[in-house]
């Protein structure tokens, strides 16, 4: 008998109002539009990437100002790749401030206004998130807050999915077993993380691409589209 879900949060329960994770909401009141537009996107995205480089061994982050000085570094790298830019120290503090505390700075999908206060009442109900610690301060100002159980981050743990921790952390702190809890995810990976400890796993993919790329290639796993598809396979 199932008694709890585990899901994610990115691209499963919400998506970056910008479209982009590491551009905040506020993310042009101090880089000019202009000049970002102007730039190759290739250059754009390597600029990303290296950043990302750069703090890739710095995985343990705890609390929202350790989340905010991750993030001072990781946009002083950014604006050091894109010079053209032109961003002082105080812009790149401001970009990182807004990224952190802006709890605005993700959309939930419109299924999941629907469907999770329904489901709270009949499931345990956890976030397994590969994210930093700003991100229950999103579900806390959404109202999404009140319905998990279990906040399981992987910055707070020093992992991230599909480390056995992260999905071991939310059975613990719900009081299931593995057989007892459905997890969600968008990522096959995560999702047969999920399944080699014996939690049923489920791909979720709002995109048709990925649906029926999932469908097609990833048989072994129920595949779905939205949130309301969910009671039919639980």
């Amino acid at each position: 008998m199932i008694k709890a879900i585990l899901m994610d949060s990115g691209k499963v329960l919400n998506k970056p109002v910008t479209g982009n994770w590491f551009i905040p909401p506020k993310f042009f009141y101090y880089v000019d539009w202009e000049r970002f537009e102007a730039i190759p996107i290739l250059k754009r995205k390597e600029a990303f990437k290296k950043a990302n480089e750069a703090m890739k061994n710095q995985n343990l982050i705890v609390t929202e100002k350790e989340e905010y000085e991750y993030f001072v570094q990781y946009y002083r790298v950014f604006s050091e790749e894109l010079l053209c830019l032109k961003l002082n120290d105080r812009d790149v503090e401001a970009i990182a401030k807004d990224l952190v505390y802006n709890y605005r700075k993700y959309d939930f999908y419109g299924d999941v206004n629907s469907e999770i206060p329904k489901l709270s009442e009949k499931y345990k109900l956890a976030v397994v998130s590969d994210a930093w610690p700003s991100l229950k301060g999103v579900f806390k100002r959404a109202g999404f807050g009140r319905y998990f159980s279990s906040f399981v981050i992987s910055s707070t743990k020093g992992t991230t999915k599909p480390n056995e921790i992260m999905y071991k952390t939310a059975l613990s702190e719900l009081g299931v077993l593995p057989e007892e809890a459905v997890f969600i995810d968008d990522n096959i990976k995560n999702c047969k993380g999920a399944e080699e400890l014996g939690i049923k796993s489920v791909a979720l993919s709002r995109d048709k691409r990925s649906y029926f790329y999932n469908k097609i290639f990833n048989r072994k796993f129920k595949v779905i589209k939205n949130l309301k598809q969910l009671n039919k396979i639980i």
